[in-house]
């Protein structure tokens, strides 16, 4: 089975069960939360590691994650490292993340520019994507900064890239120079 597959099994029971004990929120916390662990090199190493056995890894997420993590969490860790799916966890995360905002109607947008904007200017575009109908009911704006796009932006979400930024025009530009026939024949 592929790791995918595995992946959206366990994270659509996950969220199946937290819906059914209402705990969906304080799972997703976990889960956020988790993600974030995940960028431990130890942690993330500990989970794909097949030499640590089981019941040293069911030890030590006891001692990092009792009382941090819900119950429900909690026993979801201990049934993965069980059925020796642990090293599937970086994965398992990313999926119910992604299941949880299709679940609550949440698109993410990157919003790549030169400089860093301010919350006025990233609560109009927000605006702009939920009046366009192209996002979905709520939006969540991920901000990233790349000077090299030297002014304009980047807009990325559902798989589609709108491309505003003044490198790319700079680049379209260049394309257009170095095809013109015309141009060429001129120069030569």
């Amino acid at each position: 089975m592929s790791v995918q597959r595995i992946a959206s099994r366990y994270a659509k029971s996950l969220i199946e069960l937290a819906q059914e004990q209402n705990k969906l929120e304080a799972v997703t916390k976990d889960m956020e939360t988790f993600k974030e662990l995940l960028g431990n090199r130890d942690l993330y190493l500990l989970l794909k590691s097949p030499v640590v056995g089981t019941d040293k890894k069911k030890q030590i997420f006891k001692t990092l994650f009792e009382g941090k993590f819900d119950q429900l969490t909690s026993s979801f860790l201990d049934v993965l490292t069980t059925k020796v799916r642990e090293s599937y966890m970086p994965e398992i995360v990313t999926e119910y993340l992604a299941q949880y905002k299709r679940l609550m109607h949440i698109s993410t947008v990157t919003v790549t520019t030169a400089t860093e904007l301010d919350e006025k200017t990233l609560d109009a575009i927000k605006a702009k994507l939920l009046e366009s109908k192209a996002t979905d009911e709520k939006v969540e704006i991920v901000s990233v900064v790349d000077p090299d796009l030297i002014g304009g932006f980047v807009l990325e979400f559902d798989d589609k890239i709108y491309d505003a930024s003044l490198a790319s025009k700079l680049d379209g530009l260049k394309r257009q120079f170095r095809d013109n026939l015309y141009i060429s024949q001129v120069s030569n």
